[in-house]
């Protein structure tokens, strides 16, 4: 049987393995799940014959090279940071390696070592980053095959909740790593291009610069900007584009709203607080505003923050129940990010019958025999359960299809990569289709950048 490590066994990891169980017989697999904890691994290989749980430490050395050395191909799910340990393994024992995080420089820097030994390690195979690309690079070589030059590119995703499901004034709950929402844009300035003018939006500006994108059937949506839409001129051949920006998907209002942490410097990550472990919620709002002998909490922070009592804003507020006396943070030496973390995890984190909803939108602009054309795509999937959610069947999909793609040899290119060309992106969107995960593509006037009026030049 051809054995396949899946080291990591997270939430996005569910609908992974069983998509290779079921096909664990027709293709002759056999999976190793491995993680820290045994308990979660066991759950995961649901108790099929031809899968099975260990301990693996991915700093631990000799477990992790005996894992990997008895593998035909690894499956990385642990956080990005931790791939690199695996990595060196996989090229030691010649085995070829798919990752769904971004490729880093360390990653990076064994591309040639991993060429010479004749190894594909594909990345960025998830969602965002990996669908987004798959779709995206689809479209642009249809363009170019037809003669077109790319003008505009812009591309957002989001993870939400489904409509059922949202029960809250910011239309939000963590579907994903709360950490990441919780400090997202921070650590650089976001830089995109703007008919042909280089933009720049700090942190302190991010939720304050957005765009408005309609998706039909699904109504409005807002975006703000990524850190890093420059990168993607040369990922995706896109040097001489005029317009490229790349975002992320929220309800309308969220981000309005969550610049008000930021304001505060609730979102900061860079220093600890004081005795957190006792500290109560409302004392941690009270943290960041002026003494004064006679006003309270509520009132110094409307006035703060400039907002009435009556504004949708204060309710938002109120609603996670920032002003208790009773709650505490109950975290050592926190970080303010961290604690905010702790109090939006009260009222964001998904109830047992909630579902979730990923959300993608791409606009392409280009030139075809004089004349300027657009073409919008978009994809939206809501979970089924809480197992199966949107973004476990987003992330675990392309992951396990391009797994069995490289077992197989129908991509066979070697090196570090994302999955940007044909061999790799044509199969997989085709296949995740079967799985409901598809675009929607529509010919539109070309409106040029953000036709909604937010951003002007």
């Amino acid at each position: 049987m051809r054995q396949i490590l899946i080291i990591g066994a997270g939430k996005s990891t569910s609908v992974l393995i069983s998509y290779l169980l079921d096909k664990s017989e027709t293709e002759n697999l056999f999976l190793t799940i491995g993680d820290l904890d045994i308990e979660n691994a066991k759950k995961l290989s649901q108790n099929h014959e031809r899968c099975k749980a260990i301990v693996l430490d991915v700093f631990n050395k000799e477990s992790r090279e005996s894992a990997i050395k008895d593998a035909d191909i690894v499956i990385s799910m642990l956080p990005a940071r931790f791939h690199i340990e695996a990595a060196k393994d996989c090229i030691k024992y010649k085995k070829s390696l798919v990752t769904a995080s971004y490729v880093s420089k360390e990653m990076k820097a064994l591309d040639q070592e991993v060429k010479e030994n004749g190894l594909v390690f594909m990345n960025e195979i998830g969602v965002d980053p990996g669908i987004d690309h798959m779709s995206a690079m689809k479209v642009i070589d249809n363009i170019r095959e037809k003669g077109g030059k790319m003008i505009l590119f812009e591309s957002f995703t989001g993870g939400l909740v489904a409509p059922e499901s949202d029960t809250n004034l910011w239309n939000y709950k963590f579907t994903w790593n709360p950490r990441n929402v919780v400090v997202a844009g921070q650590g650089g300035v976001a830089e995109f291009i703007q008919e042909g003018k280089y933009k720049y939006i700090p942190y302190h500006r991010l939720f304050r610069r957005t765009e408005f994108l309609e998706i039909e059937g699904h109504g409005r949506f807002e975006g703000y900007a990524n850190r890093n839409s420059l990168d993607y001129r040369s990922i995706y051949g896109l040097e001489d584009i005029l317009t490229l920006y790349r975002g992320t998907i929220r309800r309308v209002g969220f981000s309005k709203a969550w610049n008000m942490f930021v304001q505060l410097g609730l979102t900061d990550d860079t220093y600890t607080m004081q005795d957190t472990m006792n500290m109560s919620y409302r004392d941690f709002i009270n943290s960041f505003l002026p003494y004064s002998p006679t006003n309270t909490v509520e009132l110094k922070l409307r006035h703060n923050l400039k907002i009435d009592q009556d504004d949708i804003m204060w309710n938002k507020l109120e609603e996670l129940d920032l002003f208790n006396k009773d709650k505490k943070i109950g975290l050592e030496n926190a970080t303010p990010a961290q604690a905010l973390q702790k109090i939006l995890s009260d009222k964001w984190t998904l109830a047992e019958d909630d579902k979730d909803m990923i959300v993608m939108y791409h606009k392409f602009g280009y030139e075809l025999n004089g004349e300027k054309k657009q073409i919008d795509s978009t994809m939206v999937l809501i979970g089924e359960d809480q197992t199966r959610t949107a973004m476990a069947k987003t992330v675990g999909l392309p992951v396990a299809i391009a797994t069995l793609a490289i077992l197989n040899k129908k991509i066979t290119t070697p090196g570090v990569q994302v999955p940007i060309t044909k061999e790799v992106y044509t199969p997989i969107l085709e296949e995740l289709e079967s799985h409901g995960i598809l675009f929607k593509e529509q010919e539109n006037k070309y409106l040029g950048y953000n036709p909604s009026g937010g951003v002007g030049n």
